[in-house]
């Protein structure tokens, strides 16, 4: 049991990694569609590449959004409105009239012509109300035929037939002018100025349920494909009857699969999701294996590219008009301000892979993202400069907007069936892409990593730990500032990361804080504290300042990064002034005992400041040398390093070691103020 138990704890990392890969699979399969996939590519304009096709069962060819959007304004224009009549209305007018009718007629005293008034009055008020007046403001739109509901009765009718008020009184004088009452006009039109009461309204309800059920029976489809029939021959152009059929049998093929809950699909999709993240983990473990072994950062790396791919799988689910609204260009720029533009790119498109089984149109998606990536990542460079991110963001909404032209352009074959939609939604993208900044910052407090952000701010020589070091070790100082500047000059010469160069230069010899007075740049007299110890004792106070070093910045909390540069600026390198004088007393002293503990530089910018730091502090041995001396002093030093192996680890080439050289020459030449000896 103990044995197995010792297993595991060696193993911890291994299985770690395959429980990340495990579970970010199952994650992701269950975001990925249940339904087959159709196994040809085609898009609109081009030829099919494929042999040629028959149907191989029956179905319906759906009709385009136009079509179906052409169907529904056709529903709306032929729609008839519905109208309500409010019958309590009219029987209350009609109880009113008796009333009504003798306050303004009281003055008529003939009985006969009184009551040929009143029954005239009420053939009116019942030729008014046969279908009732309509509200003032009243506005129809649509058909003029409508419903008018009355009561549970359902009447066409024109809506003229329906008294407006503005034709209501017209209608009052015309019938009054045509009977023998013409004097009592003025007294009919008081009358129905003060009854009449509109009773007619439209039935919004009822009238938009109506629409939505005519809606509802718009058939989505215009035609039906046999099996066995022909859809497409080898070589035929895509064009718009063709590439509707053919979407039509894909979105049909996916139904009948996804019906089927093949077991099969799952497993295929098993495969390839497995297949990225081995590839990924493969990639990390040849070109980037201090990632590899880092389980922390590992987890990041996971963690952003599922995060990316569920942000579009709910925008897809609500709706795929959106998906090129999402800023997935976001993941470079982190995976690049994190660690390298080289893991950013393969990050990236390994993301859009995975991303290209759930959207429509894949190819055209996949290639515009890919296209949109290439260029984040050769565009942006020093992120934590806010002219350069906006700079960045608006030359990868370029591509969206060139991307998708030339593929409409390619489908449709003009520029005038554009939809400017995914325009709007690529400038949404562009500037929620500016939300990079404080995402950095925010994935720095939590997973503990470092940015160009954080790397700018611990450049600052009035930062608490440089500022003591300036004050307690001046000469350190001095050399830390010197070789910053040697460094970053060589960094970016070879395309190194010249702000974390400068900031590991910075902070590489802050071990020296605890014993100042023993290293020689700090010393002012001319007796040496060494002369007291022996050549031991000596070398082990020198070798322990990059231990004690490690110490002082893990208690300041320095990033990873940093105390990277602390470790190996010395790499495996021997303290060979002590160790020659050890040899004088004892010629049989091993020469390990002299030598730091490592490690050797591991990347471009640490074998970068072991060389800038190396170079410096021999320099200050040179009392008056010309330009060869110099030249060939700097060549030695470095040649030694190389002799020893202590650049073997780093990925850093002999081509750029020796412009390394070259750019340490050129700057030590400006230190010395040398100049070029003419002949006489």
């Amino acid at each position: 049991m103990r044995s197995f138990w010792k297993f595991i704890v060696a193993q911890q990392g291994l299985i770690y990694k395959s429980l990340l890969i495990l579970a970010s699979s199952i994650f992701l399969l269950y975001l990925l569609p249940r339904g087959g996939q159709f196994k040809y590519e085609f898009q609109k304009g081009r030829l099919w590449q494929y042999p040629s096709y028959y149907a191989p069962f029956d179905f319906s060819i759906l009709k385009s959004a136009a079509e179906i959007q052409a169907d529904k304004e056709t529903v709306l224009k032929n729609h008839k409105p519905y109208l309500r009549s409010d019958l309590d209305i009219k029987i209350r007018v009609s109880e009113n009239y008796p009333d009504a009718f003798m306050t303004y007629f009281v003055r008529e005293s003939n009985p006969i012509l009184l009551d040929s008034l009143y029954q005239f009055g009420l053939s009116l008020l019942s030729e008014i109300y046969t279908y009732g007046v309509l509200p003032p403001n009243y506005k129809h739109e649509g058909n003029s035929d409508v419903y008018l509901i009355q009561g549970q009765i359902e009447i066409p009718i024109d809506i003229e037939e329906v008294f407006r008020s503005d034709d209501l009184f017209k209608f009052i004088s015309s019938s009054v002018s045509e009977s023998e009452l013409e004097s009592f006009e003025d007294a009919y039109n008081d009358l129905f100025f003060e009854l009449i009461t509109p009773n007619v309204f439209r039935d919004e309800l009822f009238d938009q349920n109506s629409i939505d059920d005519a809606i509802q029976n718009i058939s989505l489809s215009r035609g039906v494909v046999s099996s066995g029939e022909l859809i497409i021959a080898e070589g035929d152009l895509i064009n718009d009857e063709l590439f509707e059929v053919l979407s039509s049998l894909r979105n049909e093929f996916s139904l009948r699969q996804g019906d089927q809950s093949n077991l099969w699909i799952v497993f295929g999709y098993s495969i390839l999701v497995l297949l990225t993240f081995t590839l990924l983990l493969l990639f990390l473990h040849k070109y980037r294996y201090s990632i590899y072994e880092n389980n922390r950062k590992l987890t990041f790396i996971f963690f952003n590219i599922l995060i990316v791919i569920v942000a579009v799988t709910l925008v897809i689910q609500y709706d795929t008009v959106y998906v090129f609204a999402v800023p997935i260009c976001i993941l470079p720029l982190i995976v690049k301000a994190f660690f390298d533009a080289r893991l950013g790119l393969f990050t990236y498109v390994l993301t859009v892979l995975l991303i290209g089984f759930i959207v429509p149109n894949s190819f055209e998606y996949v290639f515009i993202q890919i296209m949109a990536g290439i260029i984040t990542i050769q565009t942006v460079s020093q992120l934590y400069r806010r002219a350069n991110l906006f700079i960045s963001v608006g030359q990868i909404v370029l591509v969206y907007i060139i991307g998708y032209l030339a593929f409409t352009t390619i489908q449709e074959g003009s520029f005038i069936k554009i939809d400017f939609t995914p325009l709007a939604l690529f400038l949404l993208n562009g500037l929620l892409m500016l939300f990079v900044q404080p995402l950095i910052y925010i994935y720095e407090k939590v997973f503990g990593l470092v940015s160009d952000v954080s790397l700018l701010e611990l450049s600052d020589t009035n930062a608490n730990l440089l500022k003591i070091l300036s004050e307690k070790a001046p000469g350190t100082f001095h050399h830390s500032l010197q070789v910053a500047n040697l460094a970053e000059a060589a960094a970016n010469e070879i395309g190194a990361n010249a702000l974390l160069v400068r900031v590991g230069a910075l902070y590489h010899d802050i071990g020296k804080l605890n014993n100042s007075h023993f290293f020689s740049e700090n010393q002012s007299g001319t007796v040496s504290p060494h002369d007291e110890l022996t050549p031991k004792q000596s070398a082990k106070i020198i070798i322990d300042h990059v231990k004690e070093g490690i110490a002082i910045a893990q208690k300041n909390n320095l990033p990873d990064r940093i105390i990277d540069f602390i470790r190996t600026h010395h790499g495996t390198s021997s303290v060979y002034y002590f160790y020659k004088k050890q040899l004088e007393i004892n010629p049989q002293t091993d020469v390990e005992e002299f030598q730091y503990p490592g490690p050797r530089p591991f990347s471009k910018e640490t074998a970068i400041l072991m060389m800038a730091d190396a170079v410096e502090a021999a320099s200050k041995s040179l009392k008056t040398p010309n330009i060869n001396e110099l030249e060939d002093f700097i060549y030695n030093i470095i040649d030694g390093k190389m002799k020893t192996f202590q650049f073997n680890d780093s990925n850093i080439t002999l081509s750029e070691i020796e412009t390394v050289k070259k750019v340490l020459f050129k700057k030590l030449i400006n230190v010395y103020q040398l100049r070029i000896e003419y002949p006489k």
